[in-house]
């Protein structure tokens, strides 16, 4: 097994990292950052949300701060925020991944099945992993927030009312509670029906305080997977996909809840990629990446599109559609990928309740 080193030090101290001795090695560590006041308090100020009001660390909790290259400076403030209540934080820095859905190493996986609390920022989602599904069923709450950039973090989604997110996703949640049929339509050309498989996923609040809960910072979304084989029709992403904002629309047909054609500016390097990720799976699991995974509406009013998914999903008046892994909702499609397209003033028709009307809320 790997080893891990600590070398945990608060505030604006500058940390050198130690000589790493075994490839295997994870370095605890803090970051070397540069930031001028405004900023820096900016930021404590968002590292103390997320720590306080939408994890609500207490004193004798462990916690963990699992970071990259890419969100250091984040992982860093997460890393002084929760240690201003626990002396019980590591702060993990791993190498980057290759995209959303890749496992993180192993060492990592074993802490973080260890812990009270996990805080993600990471370029890459570890929300559709084994190792965080793993450790929410050891009782690990969890917050990941793939992508998160400074910006996103003291600015737009972040800044919201989370307890007040949390009482209107809870009463939208009442009128959802035994919707399955649902209806997508944008001027734009998304002309697509399924139904519900499950039931509709409400945690995506920003207040993660069971054991055992995940959710995403910035949070504010209600979502749900699709039934397996019931999608029919046409999906237009015309606002963002994955970690841009779209130029020219992305034209997606869907039979029998799986992608056949895939049609628009960019389309070959969209095949290309989820054709790169089918070969990594057994010949009976390939046809998997092309599952239509999830949908689900934005619910954060202070959410932007910015060509980040971890925020874009979450703007209020869009709904979105992902692609490939949909086994943290229930499903059956393991393929290692999970990507997002998000689609602007869409008409969201669910069950008899009409829920968007080209992107304005109708609840």
């Amino acid at each position: 097994m790997a080893t891990v080193r600590a070398t945990a030090r608060t505030g604006n101290e500058m940390a050198k990292k130690k000589k790493v001795e075994d490839d295997d090695d994870i370095i605890i560590a803090e970051i070397e950052t540069e930031l001028d006041a405004a900023t820096e308090k900016a930021l404590a100020r968002a590292a103390d949300t997320v720590c306080k009001e939408c994890m609500q660390i207490q004193r004798k909790e462990n916690i963990l701060i699992v970071t990259d290259p890419h969100t250091s400076t984040i992982g860093q403030a997460l890393y002084e925020a929760a240690a201003r209540i626990s002396d019980r934080v590591l702060l993990v820095m791993m190498p980057t991944t290759h995209r959303h859905g890749d496992e993180p190493p192993a060492p990592v996986a074993d802490l973080m099945r260890k812990q009270d609390v996990v805080l993600a920022p990471t370029r890459y989602s570890l929300t559709h992993t084994r190792a965080r599904m793993q450790a929410c069923r050891e009782g690990t709450r969890i917050a990941t927030m793939p992508g998160i950039t400074m910006q996103m973090f003291i600015e737009g989604g972040m800044t919201t009312d989370f307890n007040a997110m949390q009482s209107a996703i809870a009463q939208l949640g009442k009128s959802l509670k035994r919707q399955r049929k649902v209806e997508v339509k944008t001027e734009s050309g998304t002309d697509v029906t399924f139904e519900i498989g499950g039931r509709w996923e409400l945690g995506d609040n920003g207040i993660c305080n069971r054991p055992g809960q995940v959710t995403n910072l910035p949070a504010g979304k209600i979502l749900a997977m699709p039934k397996e084989g019931t999608m029919e029709g046409t999906i237009v992403i015309d606002g963002t996909w994955d970690a841009a904002v779209v130029k020219e629309p992305l034209t997606i047909k869907v039979e029998a809840g799986m992608v056949t054609k895939v049609k628009g500016e960019g389309s070959d390097d969209v095949k290309a990629m989820f054709v790169e990720a089918s070969r990594k799976l057994k010949p009976q699991q390939q046809e998997n990446v092309w599952t239509v995974a999830e949908f689900g509406f934005g619910m954060n009013p202070r959410a932007r599109l910015v060509g980040n998914v971890l925020e874009d999903e979450k703007v209020q008046g869009t709904c979105y559609f992902a692609f490939g892994d949909n086994t943290s909702l229930g499903g059956n499609a393991s393929c290692g990928i999970h990507v997002t397209g998000v689609l602007k003033q869409p008409t969201v028709i669910i069950g008899d309740v009409e829920l968007l009307d080209e992107g304005d809320i109708r609840i």
